[in-house]
């Protein structure tokens, strides 16, 4: 009860308090005296029955007319050729069973996702492909976010999966972090824009296939490019400016009326961020700095750090002045300075350092996914008969149609040079030999779909945005526009 003392005069307010407080009086109860009590005779847990509308069952609450009653799901469609498609689909029959539209009743299938189901053709090239390569070395793989492609990626069972994936879904940051995620190491996965780079990427794969070293180092050799950066530095950033900061920081290019303040406003604002280095005597440097001095001034860099770290007090620290002294007056190692067997550390005082990257063995074969760029630009050169033809073909092509040509042409030299074979996946490619899927391809695609419930993870796994037109028929629509503008995720109807 609550009440409100503002209205009542002084002696009302005696009173209520007097009655009011005494009512909040309580008397505690012995817990142990409590529990000694006997049970009076008949009473038992049915003494006390329940009311009658505790044991009615409630009326249905009214149903909302505005509400969405979510439709039951029947079939799963891949989108081909920006449509939607009946034959690289799934559907659901009345006694359970799942019938695809390519390779007929799978039978009931409770461990897979209907939406992985729908993909089980891509799912099955890339299976025939990897059995076509022998399951042995290293697979370069073009078009690895296509289905057929990531199909490929994610059941080959050899040592390493080089894999390259196209422009359409390169620039997509997170779908990147996802295949460098399920490629086989010491494989690697990179943009075709990276396969471009034909040198680079055959050295790369080259070294994942046949092994590489880093080799010794030599102690003189990186003392010597350390000498000259250090040169380079005090003059690129002399001391005497505010900061070590380039020339262009200091050119005024305002107004006239602000020229005479510019230099009172930026000393102060430079003044924040390390200055540059004063002159090093070139001659002193050849003479003084050597590997112990070097390991001795990279020691300050770890007392500096662990001074950061604790919050102690670490003044002025100027690589570019302690560097200068030490040429001046080279120093003694410090006490705190200890030689230690660290793997990996970068250290002139050893030149053991090897790191070997164990072979995965030779090129096995590489697998191509037809993307949407590779097919236009292969359609337009294939059709070329001369050579003036196919370069004018090649003038005519977008950017991306050109880039894509030159990546896949770059995975499929991989193969090349070793006499390996080549297989087309997701599609046709003039010139060039398509998987053929058997009834084990479709077998083992089944297999590496379904969840092992004891990890709950599956051998192939699927990224996926799903499209429920089975609840708004416009979202059909929508999917095909989504595929149009190139999602990285595999698009999914729903019916």
């Amino acid at each position: 009860m609550a009440l409100n003392l503002q209205f009542l005069g002084r002696n009302a307010c005696r009173n209520v308090r007097k009655y009011v407080f005494r009512s909040f009086a309580m008397k505690t109860r012995d817990d142990e005296h409590m529990m000694n009590e006997t049970i009076p005779p008949g009473h038992t847990l049915d003494a006390v029955q329940p009311p009658e509308w505790f044991s009615t069952t409630s009326p249905e609450p009214p149903t909302d007319p505005m509400a969405h009653v979510r439709q039951p799901v029947t079939s799963a469609h891949m989108i081909i050729h920006n449509k939607v498609s009946n034959i690289e689909s799934v559907t659901v029959s009345p006694n359970g069973n799942i019938i695809h539209g390519r390779f007929g009743d799978l039978g009931p299938q409770e461990g897979i996702p209907l939406e992985y189901l729908a993909l089980l053709g891509p799912a099955a090239e890339g299976a025939a492909a990897t059995s076509k390569l022998g399951h042995s070395g290293t697979l370069v793989v073009f078009g690895a976010t296509q289905a057929a492609g990531m199909a490929a990626m994610q059941l080959w069972r050899g040592s390493a999966v080089v894999a390259v994936v196209g422009g359409e879904h390169s620039g997509e940051d997170k779908m990147m972090g996802i295949v460098k995620g399920l490629t086989k190491e010491p494989g690697f996965a990179v943009e075709e824009e990276y396969a471009m780079l034909k040198k680079n990427f055959s050295n790369m794969v080259e070294a994942t296939a046949n092994g590489s070293k880093l080799g010794a180092a030599d102690p003189q050799t990186y003392l010597s490019e350390f000498r000259e950066n250090a040169l380079a530095y005090s003059v690129a950033y002399p001391h005497d400016r505010p900061a070590a900061v380039g020339e262009d920081h200091l050119e005024f290019s305002g107004k006239d009326k602000d020229r005479d303040l510019f230099r009172e406003n930026m000393d102060p604002y430079l003044a924040q961020y390390p200055v540059g280095s004063p002159p090093l005597d070139t001659n002193k440097m050849e003479e003084n700095f050597n590997i112990d001095q070097y390991q001795i001034f990279k020691s300050k860099f770890g007392n500096q750090t662990t001074a950061v770290i604790t919050g102690d007090d670490h003044g002025d620290f100027s690589p570019g002045h302690v560097l200068s002294s030490m040429i001046l007056a080279p120093e003694g190692a410090p006490a705190t300075m200890k030689d230690a067997n660290i793997p990996l550390e970068f250290s002139l005082a050893r030149n053991d350092v090897d790191v070997p990257c164990e072979p995965a063995g030779p090129v096995a074969g590489a697998i191509i996914a037809v993307t949407p760029y590779l097919k236009v630009a292969v359609k337009a050169i294939s059709a070329a008969k001369t050579i003036r033809e196919k370069g004018e073909a090649l003038q005519f092509l977008t950017n991306a149609e050109r880039n894509s040509f030159a990546a896949a042409s770059s995975v499929a030299a991989q193969a090349v040079r070793v006499g390996a074979p080549i297989y087309v996946v997701g599609g046709t490619l003039p010139g060039f030999e398509s998987a053929e899927v058997t009834d084990e391809n479709v077998k083992e695609a089944i297999g590496a779909m379904e969840i092992n419930w004891e990890i709950g993870k599956s051998r192939l796994n699927y990224f996926i945005q799903n499209f429920r037109s089975c609840d708004y028929p416009v979202y059909e629509d929508y999917a095909v526009h989504r595929n149009i503008q190139g999602s990285p995720y595999q698009i999914i109807v729903n019916k």
